[in-house]
């Protein structure tokens, strides 16, 4: 096994981690791991692609750690009160939605790329996912609610990418 792929599976390793370091209320330690978690996402992508080590594996387990990662860590957040329901199964309904796009895509021998605006989506969830862990540090204390202005980001990203994803792709909706 390859060194991105090896770092796929330590993300997927560190999700029950930072779940149980998380409900145990250490916030500071689950945001170290979580931020660990996601910059592993950016190395092994990198190093794959940079050293020709892209797999079938990585091509299919990397996308859905990184979407693990970040379902868990808004799932807790629902759980501790700090993120509305809503906005997860908002978030939760775009991956599903687009996971099975690039599902039946892939069936018919398409690649559908990540786009501009999946990547803003993904870039403001992993701000806002440690700021909201943090309750807001060091933002709290000059009164700017950055966590809340991020994971709003997030949401709006989250319908435009999905809906982004849906347009651009609708020929796949009648196969």
């Amino acid at each position: 096994m390859n060194l991105p792929n090896k770092l796929t599976l330590l993300r997927i390793i560190a999700i029950p981690v930072f779940i149980v370091v998380l409900l145990l209320g250490y916030r500071y330690t689950a945001t170290i791991i979580f931020i660990a978690a996601a910059l592993t996402d950016m190395l092994d992508g990198h190093i794959a692609r940079k050293y020709n080590l892209v797999t079938n594996f990585g091509k299919l387990m990397d996308p859905l750690a990184d979407k693990l990662l970040v379902m868990a860590a808004l799932v807790c957040l629902v759980e501790l009160g700090d993120v509305a329901g809503w906005m997860v199964i908002v978030i939760l309904a775009r991956e599903f939605a687009v996971t099975g796009l690039r599902q039946v895509a892939a069936s018919e021998g398409i690649v559908i790329a990540a786009g501009t605006t999946g990547k803003i989506k993904t870039i403001t969830q992993m701000i806002a996912i440690p700021l909201l862990l943090l309750d807001n540090w060091p933002c709290r204390y000059i009164g700017v609610p950055l966590d809340q202005i991020f994971l709003w980001i997030a949401v709006a990203m989250t319908i435009i990418s999905g809906v982004e994803y849906i347009v651009k792709n609708r020929q796949l909706l009648s196969m």
